[in-house]
This record gives structure tokens, C-alpha cells and sequence, in this order.
């Protein structure tokens, strides 16, 4: 069993605890649900969140709750799979909550969200990016803290237009809901420049062995640089069979690679990838606090979405406070009108839910560690 695997049983441990602990509080407390993915080749995206969740919740209840009252949390495994998702929904609203922090995954997001509108349930994601969730406003009480696709697809072509100067572009995705978001956006913003030419638009699927046939087409496309729409396990395949067929081009993706887990599973072809990712937050005391703690507690720094998931946690905590009440009626105004002070800066949300104040910035992997570029 490796170090990562101690460290996430760990933390599946402490979720449970606090289910246990919530449920003993029921009674007076605040309930508020998460919802992610806790198991399975995903979990690397859910349990940093789960573990950022927590620690909000423990100080908040360490300085007596909230007006008084503590707040319990009640914690669903959907392992970033869209049918578990709707399961863990419905779950959490028969356990009572009116707020939920979730879902990890932006399929996922999709499928639980008309069962918390049915329900008046407010949802606060900290890493679903799809820009089609919500994209009309039909979910008043669906916010997010981090950037959508459009901004991170925006973000790699800029890059591989400017700064790679790639003539010819593969556009690849894994055929979810996010990947394949993400990579029709980037598709359509290289073709709207004039600068270049998308030579290959093509799914892979999630799990195969071989991307063998991909890579082929990949070099009989000529293409000159990769846009990659998808998750770690993927990606690290893509361009290990890649570097195998001696295909040196660049490779660049998205915040669902931006993780020390496709470090490690890609290894040494990991070096030199691009990935796009919530930006570089480090200097920000509240930031500082957090991964302090997280590392006191773990012995190693948070993985992706931990800063989004304490912006989540504390603007949510901080509107039910002032709104004295978990109404979904009367908490999501104070999300919209009030700025609160998180690990990016002061934040709030917009008409739709979405986050004013969180960019996206672009990273490297450089001597096995992702370096911020742009």
C-alpha cells in the first residue's frame, strides 16, 4: 500500500467520524452536506476538498458553532460517477441538510442538481468546471469557487497560439461531460483565431489500455501541440504512449491533471506537460493556515482543489451566518452582494453563481513538480 493510500484511508477515516459525530448533533445542529469523490482512480479530487471541509467545520465548531448552534457535516462517496451521484442526492436531503459542498465532478454536479432544486438544497461546488452547468440560470442556488471551462480552454489556447506558436493543434478529451466540454470550447476558440488549424478532434475511452491508434493519428496529423479535456489516469497513458512513439510535442491540459497523482503515475513523461489550474494561491495567509494545518495533520501539502474547498466552506459558513438561517432563500442574496475573505482574496459570486475574484493561471511540471508559468 502506498504512502497515498495510507494518506486517503486516513481521510475516509475522519469523514467518517464526522458522519458519526453528525449524527449525534442532529438534533440543534447546523447540517451541511458534502458530496465527492472519496474512492476509486478519482479520489485524488475529492478527498482534499472533504479534508478542507472539515477543517472549516472544526474550527468553526472549536469557537462554539455557529450562533450557538454546532455545525455537523454529512459526507457522500460519489466516487465521480454521474449514477452514484443521484444516490448521494437524494441521501443528503433525506438527512436534512440545506446546503451541500460538491459535487467533485462536473457529470456528477449535472446529475444531483435538479434533485437539490426539487428540494431547495443551495449547492456550492469547489471543482466543477463545466461551463453548461447552470449556463442559463436555471439553478438559483448553484454557486461554485472556481473558474469554468471556457476560462481554462481560453487560457491553453492563448498559450499554444502565443506562446508555442502551434500552427496545427490536437484537440483530444475523454468523452465526460467535463473533458469533452472543455475540449469543444478549445476547438472552437482555435478556430474562431485564425492562427491555427485543429487537425484532430478525437474522444479517447476512459480505462483503455492502449491509445496506441490516438497516438498514431495524432503524428499523421502533424499536429504540433496536444490540448488534452480529461482526468489524470488518462492523461498519463496519453503521454507516456506518446513519448514511447518518440512524439515530443507539447502536451496541454486542464485542472483534472493538475495533481501530484499524474506526477506520480506518469513518472518521468510526466516533465515538461502543461496543465492549467485554479491560480497559484500560496501567499495568501488564509491559504498559509490551512496547508499548515493540512500538512501538521498529513505530513504532506493538499492536493488539487484544497483552496477552492476552504473558499467554499468559509463563504458558505459565512452567509448562513449572516443570513441567521439555512434557507437557500435567504443564504444565497448574502452570496451574491457580500465579498468574503478567502484563500484567493476577497470573493463573491455573480447573478449565475459564478465566482468574481478566482482566475486561472497555467503550470509546468518541472524536476517532477508543477511549476506556475503564466
Amino acid at each position: 500500500m502506498s504512502h497515498a493510500h495510507f494518506f486517503f484511508a486516513g481521510l475516509v477515516a475522519l469523514a467518517l467520524s464526522a458522519c458519526v459525530a453528525g449524527t449525534a448533533l442532529a438534533s440543534e445542529s447546523i447540517k451541511i452536506g458534502f458530496a465527492g469523490s472519496l474512492s476509486g482512480d478519482l479520489a485524488p479530487y475529492g478527498l482534499p476538498p472533504l479534508m478542507a471541509v472539515q477543517m472549516v467545520v472544526k474550527e468553526i465548531n472549536d469557537q462554539g458553532g455557529i450562533q450557538g448552534r454546532p455545525v455537523a457535516l454529512l459526507v457522500e462517496d460519489d466516487a465521480c460517477k454521474p449514477e452514484l451521484a443521484t444516490n448521494s442526492a437524494t441521501k443528503l436531503v433525506a438527512g436534512g441538510v440545506k446546503a451541500v459542498i460538491g459535487h467533485t465532478c462536473s457529470g456528477p454536479t449535472k446529475a444531483a442538481l435538479p434533485i437539490y432544486q426539487a428540494a431547495k438544497v443551495l449547492v456550492i461546488s469547489p471543482s466543477a468546471t463545466s461551463a453548461l452547468l447552470n449556463q442559463d440560470g436555471e439553478y438559483p442556488f448553484f454557486f461554485r469557487t472556481i473558474a469554468t471551462d471556457v476560462v481554462q480552454a481560453k487560457t491553453q489556447v492563448d498559450f499554444a497560439l502565443q506562446t508555442l506558436k502551434a500552427g496545427k493543434i490536437a484537440v483530444l478529451h475523454d468523452k465526460g461531460d467535463y473533458g469533452k466540454g472543455l475540449a469543444e470550447f478549445a476547438r472552437s476558440l482555435v478556430e474562431r483565431s485564425g492562427q491555427a488549424q485543429v487537425v484532430l478532434f478525437e474522444g479517447v475511452t476512459p480505462g483503455a489500455v492502449d491509445y496506441s491508434a490516438v497516438v498514431q493519428k495524432i503524428k499523421r496529423s502533424e499536429a504540433e501541440a496536444v490540448l488534452f479535456g480529461g482526468y489524470h489516469p488518462e492523461a498519463s497513458k496519453l503521454v507516456g504512449q506518446m513519448r514511447q512513439k518518440r512524439l515530443a510535442i507539447p502536451f496541454v491540459s486542464d485542472d483534472g491533471v493538475k495533481n501530484d497523482t499524474f506526477i506520480k503515475v506518469a513518472g518521468k513523461d510526466a516533465e515538461g506537460v502543461y496543465a492549467t489550474g485554479p491560480a497559484d494561491a500560496s501567499d495568501n495567509p488564509i491559504t498559509k493556515a490551512f496547508r499548515e494545518k493540512f500538512r501538521q495533520a498529513q505530513g504532506t501539502y493538499p492536493g488539487a482543489f484544497f483552496d477552492n474547498a476552504v473558499a467554499a466552506a468559509l463563504a458558505l459558513t459565512n452567509a448562513i451566518a449572516k443570513a441567521g438561517s439555512t434557507d437557500p432563500e435567504a443564504v444565497a442574496p448574502i452570496l451574491r452582494s457580500e465579498q468574503v475573505a478567502t484563500p484567493f482574496g476577497p470573493i463573491g459570486f455573480d447573478a449565475k453563481g459564478e465566482p468574481v475574484g478566482i482566475g486561472v493561471s497555467l503550470y509546468q511540471v518541472r524536476n517532477g513538480q508543477f511549476v506556475q508559468v503564466r
